[in-house]
């Protein structure tokens, strides 16, 4: 069953066009991803799809009963309440039944041995019980620890709350509101990796539909199952997630070029034909195919190839006068280049200059601000031509060790050298070396003087800025697009060693396809500091995590996919002191001491089952004395108040069980 079906949508703004033709359904339990380029309309088309805004034409039909949740990107709570209160009325039914039974209990205290309310006050508990009445707190709790709340945030008043943390208790509320379909604009921003990570897991045991719109490439491919891509003048479905969208993409486009290339070879063929005939014995003959070539170049015209791609040429309507043979022949051939091409990805950066072997070698190394260190460092070294990804928290200490390499910072203690034959190149978050006053012209010139205009107009083109756009101000440039200027100067300059914190910011997902070909084309070493796990995942040699609790950096040599796979085993074992990047010979060591304890962890398990069992029983029990309550009212509060009791003993007892469950296994 579908819950949303839209059909055939368009949204103008006056004369503007946002786009058209938008066809596609939301099945129950689905996983869909919308991308496209900044601007092309998706956040448009959520806000259509729940009601926010009315379509210019089409239809938008919604399954009855569907509930939506919906996280606008840019959302920003107001109010009195505080978090906690904030994220309780995302379960105000419950509330009410709560309230409701706490109404009847004073009734039953005034009216004791009252059978009537005896018997409501059994069936309103029992559906209050089903309905996860005795967990709605604990529901809470955990959605907010998962993204990135504290236990003294709770009680805070939205107002005091910054602006991240204000989203943030809204996509809160909205996933505590459990709808049947989540419509999610950006719901990664002001979201640490951890608790995106969090996001993902939760996404995918949902039970519900997901509709989101995300630039996260590695969030998408953990909980798409399909991708919806808005262009200009085009929208098509792929199935799987990004990654399988990204082959799919490739394989659909070199159809239709091929495709193309065939038809021009048909239609060549035909005004050949019409040239060689129009004035000879088969005029007429030539007329009927000058006429049907017309049509022709009309619908291609008019829908592209891919419009026209499997359709009967009498299916599509291309009603109008014949075209004299000179002007089919010129239109022709302005259809030469497919309307639907790659983004040009092919940006060279290359190191002119070699460096040495060894770019950075650190050692008993101590990062920070005289009284306020940050991070230790025992040992690390980066070799030419690897890539390093610098993970951690806002505040932990990854920008100021990028000051450090630079030489803007002293090290508090150790040892920090860099190799020889160095060219280094830094890209800061706050894009500081750009010119507000300049234009995006001036800025590759100032960089690169002996570059003639035509030259900086088609490299500029190479990181998606276009026509006008190449005569805009820095000043009014957006982040994304200060990103993409910031990188198109650097990689005009001559580096062998690139520092780069958070290129991939504010950019959207074709932008950051375009930097990741660059990087891993790139020929001199990178180090890195992003949030983007996909980039890292894809060029990353090593990764370095700076723990803030410990106050330590660790090094991981391999890609993100690899690294994550070994933070949550080390996490499983943790509790048997396997510590993470151990040697092989510890690992085994652990091992064989983990197996002397195995055996009281299985005495545990065996312990917990029988005492499930046992409250399983007693719950039961209870329940069903409920379901025909004794007519003694203080003996149905003693049962109330034990079956409470109960239901909390035994989620404890579950979620030991499993957690030590995971650990046995």
């Amino acid at each position: 069953m579908s819950l949303i079906t839209v059909a055939n949508l368009s949204k103008s703004y006056g004369t503007r066009d946002v786009f058209s033709g938008v066809s596609f359904d939301v099945p129950a339990a689905a996983r869909i991803a919308l991308v496209g380029i900044n601007g092309v309309g998706k956040t448009t088309l959520l806000r259509i799809l729940v009601g926010e805004e009315l379509p210019t034409s089409g239809e938008v039909r919604r399954a009855r009963g569907t509930r939506l949740g919906y996280l606008p990107q840019g959302a920003d709570l107001t109010g009195d309440r505080t978090l906690w209160e904030e994220c309780q009325a995302a379960f105000a039914p419950l509330r009410a039944q709560e309230a409701k039974l706490a109404q009847l209990e004073n009734e039953m205290a005034k009216a004791q041995g009252d059978e009537d309310l005896l018997q409501r006050y059994g069936a309103l508990q029992e559906a209050f019980e089903r309905a996860g009445g005795y967990h709605y707190d604990t529901r809470i709790r955990q959605v907010l620890s998962g993204l990135g709340f504290e236990e003294g945030d709770h009680h805070q008043p939205l107002r005091v709350l910054s602006g991240g943390q204000r989203t943030r208790a809204l996509l809160a509320r909205v996933l505590l509101e459990a709808p049947d379909l989540l419509v999610l604009d950006e719901p990664t921003n002001h979201l640490d990796v951890k608790a995106i990570e969090w996001l993902e897991g939760y996404l995918n045991d949902w039970k519900g539909a997901v509709l989101l719109v995300s630039h996260d490439r590695y969030l998408l491919d953990k909980v798409a199952d399909t991708i919806l891509e808005m262009r200009p003048g085009g929208f098509e479905r792929y199935r799987g997630n990004y990654s399988a969208y990204l082959k799919q993409r490739v394989e659909r486009w070199e159809q239709r070029r091929q495709f193309a290339e065939a038809e021009l070879e048909r239609l060549y063929k035909e005004l050949d034909y019409i040239r060689r005939n129009i004035a000879g014995q088969r005029t007429q003959q030539a007329k009927g195919k000058l006429s049907r070539l017309s049509r022709q170049i009309r619908a291609i015209e008019e829908h592209g190839f891919a419009g026209v791609e499997g359709k009967k040429w009498s299916e599509i309507g291309t009603a109008g006068r014949a075209m004299r043979v000179e002007e089919a022949a010129q239109r022709l051939k302005a259809l030469e280049a497919p309307r639907d091409q790659l983004p040009n990805l092919h940006v060279s950066m290359q190191a002119k200059t070699r460096s040495g072997e060894i770019v950075l070698r650190a050692k008993a190394l101590e990062i920070g601000y005289p009284g306020k260190p940050l991070f230790t460092v025992d040992k690390l070294e980066l070799r030419r031509c690897e890539f390093a990804a610098l993970l951690g928290p806002n505040g932990a200490g990854k920008t100021t060790f990028l000051r450090t390499i630079l030489g803007q910072l002293s090290p508090l203690a150790g040892e920090l050298k860099l190799g020889a034959s160095l060219e280094v190149g830094y890209s800061s978050q706050g894009h500081e070396g750009l010119d507000p006053e300049l234009t995006l012209m001036e800025e590759i010139e100032r960089t690169r003087p002996d570059m003639l205009m035509g030259e900086v107009r088609s490299y500029l083109g190479r990181f998606l800025f276009s026509g006008d756009e190449h005569f805009k101000k820095v000043a009014v440039l957006s982040g994304g697009e200060r990103s993409r200027l910031a990188l198109a100067k650097l990689a005009l300059t001559d580096t062998n060693f690139l520092l780069l914190d958070e290129p991939t910011n504010h950019l959207d997902i074709p932008s950051q396809e375009v930097i990741q070909a660059m990087l891993s084309e790139y020929q001199g070493t990178v180090l890195l500091i992003t949030h983007d796990r996909y980039l890292v995942d894809a060029l990353a040699t090593q990764i370095w995590e700076i723990d803030p609790g410990s106050r330590t950096l660790s090094v991981f040599h391999g890609g993100y996919s690899q690294y994550s796979a070994e933070k949550e085993t080390r996490l499983a074992e943790e509790g048997a002191g396997v510590k993470f990047g151990s040697s092989p010979d510890r690992v085994a060591a652990t091992k064989r001491e983990r197996g002397e304890s195995q055996w009281r962890r299985w005495q545990r398990l065996q312990a917990l089952e029988e005492r499930i069992t046992a409250l399983e029983a007693e719950l039961g029990a209870i329940a069903n004395r409920l379901e025909n309550p004794p007519k003694d009212r203080a003996e149905v509060e003693g049962l109330s108040r034990a079956y409470g009791r109960l239901e909390s003993d035994l989620q404890a007892a579950l979620q030991e069980w499993e957690s030590l469950h995971e650990l046995a296994d």
